[in-house]
């Protein structure tokens, strides 16, 4: 796969860490667990993000664009990360904020909510939890486009096939580590949401023929819809790429029994994973996906679902500043 064929951005000027966690491995008495730090991604609070903004923001540049338009949930690390990446080339950004629990956003608030505004957002405009987002987004671009501005759309979770791209380069930088350090990864855990960052990976695994389960734990949907989601969004980056290889629906693999009562909303399975990581690693998740997605990666080790697995890989995907407007539910 030849990535250098795609403009791209550079906003992390080293490859991030692979670390192992061997007092988290010894709590639970499992495989070998090792995390990949893409929460030390380059821009403002790093994540995943900014591995898919490399590519949209380049997309924009060449396009032309002056202000970039996106959406998210109120305290989205996407949302942060792309007013971050806007600042730093020079843009203007908008954003349009899903209110997927009701009454939640708080222009004031703390978490991303003020980094939004740190960053320098142009402006925010805010929806109600179940809106068509698409349009409202559409919707501020058009008025952009009316005033004489070159708007630039960049879907919730940066996931589209240019996005998505920055997770092909992260599966392929695995790889390469995993050869230099000399082990031999039998899972990737990672959280499976707007699915940009599951694709990209699963992409990247199959299409370099590493035969390594890429596990998604869901965070927002049902299996199925989700499955549908990840597998449309590969089959988009299969077809460009060129890869032949074939993709069966059984390749895509998620669980969605850890996501609670919905999108965003703390579980006490979430709550004991971060605690843990923090107390045994000395390393933050949050509690909107990766504390989530430890959490399924912590039952299923107990169930036995990684038997016969020696090593597992944790990706890291980031999100630590929003665990500042979860405080009350750690002290509860």
């Amino acid at each position: 796969m030849n990535l250098s064929r795609y403009p791209r951005r550079r906003y992390t000027p080293y490859q991030t860490p692979i670390e192992e966690l061997p007092r988290l491995s010894a709590a639970l008495g499992g495989p070998a667990i090792y995390v990949k730090r893409d929460d030390l991604l380059g821009l403002a609070g790093g994540g995943n993000k900014t591995r898919k903004l490399e590519f949209l923001i380049a997309d924009a540049l060449e396009r032309g664009a002056d202000t970039v338009v996106t959406c998210g949930a109120v305290q989205s690390n996407h949302c942060r990360l792309t007013v971050a990446a806007a600042a730093k080339e020079g843009l203007h950004c908008q954003l349009v904020l899903e209110q997927r629990v009701p009454n939640s956003y708080d222009r004031h608030a703390g978490g991303n909510n003020f980094l939004f505004e740190l960053l320098g957002v142009e402006d925010v405009h805010v929806v109600d939890g179940g809106s068509d987002v698409a349009a409202a987004v559409q919707r501020v671009a058009d008025e952009l486009t009316s005033k004489g501005r070159k708007p630039y759309i960049i879907p919730g979770g940066g996931s589209n096939e240019t996005g998505a791209l920055g997770y092909v380069a992260c599966a392929q930088e695995i790889l390469q580590q995993s050869f230099e350090l000399a082990v031999s990864f039998d899972g990737i855990v990672l959280t499976s949401g707007s699915t940009g960052t599951h694709a990209g990976t699963l992409t990247g695994i199959v299409g370099n023929n590493a035969r390594i389960p890429v596990v998604g734990i869901g965070i927002n949907r049902k299996k199925e819809p989700q499955t549908d989601a990840v597998l449309d969004l590969t089959q988009k980056l299969f077809g460009k790429l060129g890869i032949e290889t074939p993709l069966a629906r059984k390749d895509v693999i998620v669980f969605d029994d850890y996501i609670g009562e919905g999108y965003s909303r703390p579980t006490e399975g979430m709550i004991e994973a971060v605690k843990l990581v923090a107390r045994t690693e000395a390393i933050l998740l949050d509690p909107v996906y990766t504390g989530k997605a430890m959490a399924g990666m912590i039952d299923l080790i107990k169930k036995g679902y990684f038997a016969g697995a020696k090593n597992l890989l944790f990706l890291h995907t980031g999100g630590s500043p929003a665990l500042y407007v979860y405080t009350d539910k750690f002290f509860a």
